[in-house]
């Protein structure tokens, strides 16, 4: 994985040392609150419901086994003893106190992390699958494009304020795990007819209170040209964007209001007048330099799992069916970790686990951790050998619930019970859908289904993409629930349809239920939910989950 030089690390504490004074001024009143939102939010502090929340960038989703045991340390230490995994492949403290989050960044900086681009109008931190440099999918890891683009966004003097926050993702597999067809970037790394790399790049996807799929402006832009090719992109942005409206300020609304092609039309413009005055784009010894940083481990001999371990214990094999994917060396596999257990918070680790994780990875995956677009980990090295020693000890912790993909294996987003933003509550109905599905034999039998849940309107959740979405609104005062069917976050993007009025939080777990079990009467063979409901459209769906009203 790719390490600091000298100039990182410089950055980083010296960014440390300035929000130190900022938050010594503002405990001794010499700023409001107001005044220190801005300088806060630079540092990814954010002021939620109850407390201050610290959202801690982790690149690309990848953590080596000595991160973590400090973001463990931290929440032990600062904090109640958990941290939350978000959809950004971040993580979040959500109770530090105000006089001890320098010290807090300090300790990050430690261990070459900080919360630098997770909050503010810039661009945020770059994600990407979490399989990235082991998945047999992929045309190449596409880690080291995700390193360049942080190097050069970070601090870019022109693109510091943005008219709005700016999120990117890299993903190399025709699978894609990394949601790129909803952000304001995404880029799907090619290789054309002459085994040439490139990338697809889309612009303009999105999810809020106004969702979009991101439209394809280039087909193939050969890799020397990402960086000027994805700042014209940004000059475009920057001057048109919208300033006087935060609700009409993304990218997708200026899209949206110009047209597809006339953005490609203005941005080639622009391309072609900065390739005549200057090039931001990097030699190629360059990029193979950064790239070195991501070759692949010393990979050990061909194992295979034993199968006394399979025949022994049924759990472990249920575990390896569903949790335990292809890796591209002999040998090996991906492990993932599911930090949806029954009845538990969707993407919350305490302390201990994450110790656990982090001995784990370094013991049977050499020393690397990532997190998911999904709120999970995994494991992107073991052998197979060694999938039972690992799934033993994720056991005993409650980190082997083998429910990734299926019902259970929900995103929501911290809803009422922390956000300020919030109208409704998304945990307790998360926790309360996972126990009602809870016989894991009955959510394999039901396959691949997304249930995706967002406390309001900024869709945290991603409930816009879910095959089942859930939206929080707040009704004279109450709870209720919106569903949507349909949305998907994969290469087969799309929105999800909104099939009828709110629900009370009473009635929104059985309604899930009467449109699984509707699910389960028509679908052909073994045909995912989100097929059946291609198929057959929203309106039988809507009749059955309102047949009863």
């Amino acid at each position: 994985m790719y390490r600091y030089d000298e100039f990182d690390a410089n950055i980083v504490r010296d960014r440390v040392k300035q929000f130190r004074t900022q938050v010594e001024r503002r405990l001794a009143g010499d700023i409001t609150e107001d005044q220190f939102k801005p300088l806060r939010l630079m540092n990814g502090l954010y002021l939620q419901l109850h407390a201050y929340m610290l959202r801690v960038a982790i690149p690309y989703g990848t953590l080596s086994s000595t991160q973590l045991h400090k973001l463990a340390d931290i929440s032990t230490k600062y904090d109640k003893n958990y941290a939350h995994f978000t959809t950004r492949q971040n993580l979040q403290y959500n109770w530090p106190a105000l006089v001890d989050v320098p010290d807090l960044l300090d300790e990050l900086a430690d261990v070459e992390m900080h919360a630098i681009q997770t909050s503010g109008n810039c661009i945020r931190n770059v994600t990407s699958d979490q399989y990235a440099g082991a998945s047999a999918e992929e045309i190449e890891d596409p880690r080291p494009w995700c390193e360049i683009i942080r190097q050069w966004s970070t601090f870019h003097p022109e693109f510091s304020f943005l008219p709005r926050k700016f999120k990117i993702a890299v993903t190399a597999s025709d699978h894609d795990r990394a949601a790129v067809r909803v952000h304001d970037i995404g880029l799907h790394i090619k290789k054309n007819d002459k085994g040439e790399i490139g990338f697809e790049v889309i612009v303009g996807g999105g999810l809020g209170r106004t969702p979009y799929i991101g439209h394809t402006i280039q087909t193939f832009l050969p890799a020397e040209y990402l960086l000027s090719y994805l700042e014209a992109i940004l000059r475009i942005y920057n001057m048109l964007g919208r300033r006087d409206n935060k609700y009409k300020a993304r990218i997708k609304i200026l899209i949206n209001a110009e047209g597809a092609e006339e953005f490609k039309a203005m941005v080639d413009e622009e391309w072609e007048k900065m390739s005549r005055e200057t090039t931001v784009d990097i030699p190629a010894q360059e990029v193979e330099r950064i790239k070195d940083y991501f070759a692949p481990p010393a990979y050990a001999g061909p194992s295979q799992i034993d199968e006394n371990d399979l025949a022994k214990d049924s759990e472990f094999q249920r575990w390896v069916n569903n949790n335990v994917v292809a890796h591209k060396q002999e040998g090996y596999a991906i492990a993932n970790i599911s930090l949806k257990p029954i009845g538990g918070v969707p993407g919350d680790a305490t302390d201990d686990q994450m110790h656990i994780i982090a001995d784990l990875g370094r013991e049977f995956s050499h020393d690397e951790i990532r997190v998911t677009h999904e709120q999970n980990l995994c494991l992107p090295h073991v052998k197979k050998s060694d999938l039972f020693k690992v799934w033993s000890t994720l056991n005993a912790h409650n980190l082997a619930t083998a429910n990734l993909g299926l019902v259970s294996d929900i995103i929501a987003c911290p809803g009422l019970d922390y956000c300020a933003l919030a109208n409704a509550r998304s945990i307790p109905i998360a926790q309360r859908l996972s126990e009602r599905f809870e016989n894991l034999d009955h959510q394999k039998d039901l396959g691949e289904l997304k249930v995706k849940i967002s406390g309001c309107i900024n869709a945290c959740g991603h409930h816009h993409v879910g095959h089942i979405g859930i939206l929080g609104v707040d009704k004279k005062g109450e709870e209720f629930y919106q569903i949507t069917l349909g949305g998907s976050a994969a290469e087969d993007a799309a929105i999800g349809e909104i099939v009828g009025r709110g629900l009370s939080s009473e009635a929104v777990i059985d309604a899930v239920e009467t449109l699984i079990n509707y699910y389960k009467d028509i679908r052909h063979d073994n045909e995912r939910f989100l097929d059946a409901y291609r198929r057959v459209g929203p309106t039988p769906f809507k009749e059955a989950l309102y047949a009863k009203a």
